[in-house]
């Protein structure tokens, strides 16, 4: 062998002992961090009394920052200046709370920082810290404790506020819209348990907000809202459960807006159920209106003829005990002309009205200018009608299994408020076979009739009910296969639906209870199903 192979080789060889050696000391690591950072001490110390500092540090082990302050934290009473809080962005090994506010005297401060102090390398939480200190000579230490519901979700909304207000002689139940609350505290994002803690004894009227703006104020608009009935005495041992929900707004109108020519929308707020509409003034002896409503929007739409030859015009809008008087200023806009739709198209399930919308009013049909055939040319009976506020001509027949149904409509079958009519139209909507179906025959236990049934998805929203009037059992035929989560509304006022609560009327809403789990429906397949209503 060569001497320069041979020193070739050795090289090699002292390279690969090396290696060998450096992988042999490398170190890999030791267990990952799992332990939240730990508090060495507070300035001034936690649960400090005649507390007179404008400043606060908290001083951590290790290097900690801060994540979701503006949700996690909670400053019970709260202040009307926020203080500071530092470090923001960056990490440091102690919390710095700058006192902005002018404190209130003889009271008692908690600094609630939920899960928002995170140690800087592997973000573990220092759960739930609270920093407490006293403005007089002792701490308060009295504790009420309940747990939030949902009154229309299967759960409750997370970072819900629990607040209780002080019954003094200044006391009125409107102060939840304008003033910030006595103490508060919050259920975060993983907690339905909720304690208000270091409370003074006292009364007090407890309520629950789910707030958009956190600005502790009851925005009826965009807020949820749930209340205990009547004051609470601290000191006490009850446990409180409070039911959140979203009332109906006040009835409120918008300005009217000329939305095309002879055609102003009226939108609002709340209930327009029961809302009319009319011109006031002088009017033409051949004057006609319609109205009808979007489909989408709470507006109204207010159709006229013959156009009307002023500037502006006063309208008189009513809704039960609503009344106003609203001035339009008319704009030179073109009119829609009539465009008829089938809804739904495509396919028609049993239970779903079929029929035909229009983009004007309908004001007139000839049905025998409409034929309707099945799949095999057969023609088949219906009889219209016609729903005038959302402006759809529902045809009723008799619908068959895995069936086509074709539709035409011949000129002028169908007429618009502006005299506009149809030229020849087709439609196709086709059934399935029942078999495509599933169905449920459920059973009540404990029910306080009337009730309702419904079957509802992940989002709550009902995709079919049955109003229960007695003890038999409830039959739901040609359901989509899905799973389902059953629900029953206790209906106490017997008006075929549930009504919402409402917090100045002191009116709980209407009890609704969700069977545990969900149901699975399958096609061609019969379930039976129980549903065990808590007694009362």
């Amino acid at each position: 062998m060569r001497p320069i192979f041979k020193q070739f080789l050795a090289i090699i060889s002292i390279g690969l002992t090396l290696a060998a050696c450096a992988n042999r000391g490398s170190p890999e690591g030791g267990p990952k961090d799992e332990e939240p950072p730990k508090i060495i001490k507070s300035e001034p110390p936690n649960y400090s009394t005649n507390f007179r500092a404008n400043e606060i540090r908290i001083y951590f082990d290790e290097y900690i920052k801060i994540k979701d302050l503006q949700k996690q934290l909670i400053i019970s009473p709260p202040m009307d200046t926020e203080p500071t809080v530092t470090p923001l962005g960056t990490a440091a090994k102690y919390i710095k709370i700058i006192i902005n506010d002018t404190l209130e005297e003889n009271t008692t401060y908690a600094f609630n920082f939920g899960r928002s102090i995170l140690d800087n390398n592997e973000e573990n939480p220092y759960d739930y810290y609270r920093y407490v200190f006293s403005t007089g000579d002792y701490i308060d230490s009295l504790q009420v404790v309940g747990t939030v519901l949902d009154a229309y979700n299967r759960k409750p909304d997370n970072f819900v506020s629990v607040m209780l207000y002080e019954v003094d002689s200044t006391y009125t139940d409107s102060i939840v819209y304008k003033e910030k609350p006595k103490y508060i505290t919050n259920t975060l994002d993983s907690l339905k348990i909720f304690s208000i803690d270091n409370i003074r004894e006292g009364t007090y009227k407890m309520v629950a907000i789910k707030e958009e703006n956190a600005n502790f104020t009851y925005q009826q608009k965009t807020d949820k809202i749930g209340f205990v009935e009547k004051t609470i005495t601290i000191p006490t041992d009850s446990f409180f459960t409070i039911t959140m929900f979203k009332e109906v707004l006040d009835f409120n109108l918008n300005r009217p807006k000329q939305e095309a020519g002879q055609k102003i929308a009226f939108g609002y707020e709340g209930n327009g159920k029961e809302m009319n509409i009319e011109l006031l003034g002088d009017r033409p002896a051949d004057f006609e209106k319609r109205i009808t409503k979007d489909p989408k929007t709470d507006t109204l739409y207010y159709w006229y003829k013959p156009k009307i030859e002023l500037d502006s015009a006063q309208f008189l809008v009513t809704n039960l005990k609503f009344q106003d008087t609203l001035k339009h200023v008319f704009r030179e806009l073109d009119r829609d002309s009539l465009t008829i739709k089938a809804e739904p198209n495509g396919t028609l399930d049993f239970g779903v009205d079929y029929g035909l919308v229009g983009t004007t009013p309908f004001v007139g049909i000839d049905e025998n200018l409409i034929s309707m055939m099945d799949k095999d040319s057969v023609q088949v009976a219906f009889s219209t009608r016609l729903d005038t506020l959302n402006n759809k001509y529902i045809f009723d027949f008799e619908r068959q299994e895995a069936q086509a149904y074709n539709i035409q409509l011949l000129p002028e079958a169908v007429r618009g408020f502006f005299g506009g009519t149809n030229d020849t139209l087709n439609f196709t909507v086709r059934t399935k076979k029942f078999s495509d179906y599933g169905n449920i025959r459920l059973t009540l236990q404990n029910a306080k009739y009337p009730v309702i049934a419904q079957l509802v998805d992940d989002k709550s929203d009902v995709k079919y009910e049955k109003i229960v009037e007695d003890n038999r059992p409830v039959d739901f035929f040609n359901l989509l296969p899905a799973k389902y989560y059953l629900r029953v509304v206790v209906d106490a006022n017997e008006n075929g639906k549930w009504d919402t609560g409402d917090y100045l009327q002191k009116i709980q809403p209407e009890k609704i209870y969700y069977r545990d789990g969900q149901v699975e429906v399958r096609a061609n397949f019969d379930n039976v199903e129980e549903f065990i209503l808590p007694q009362e």
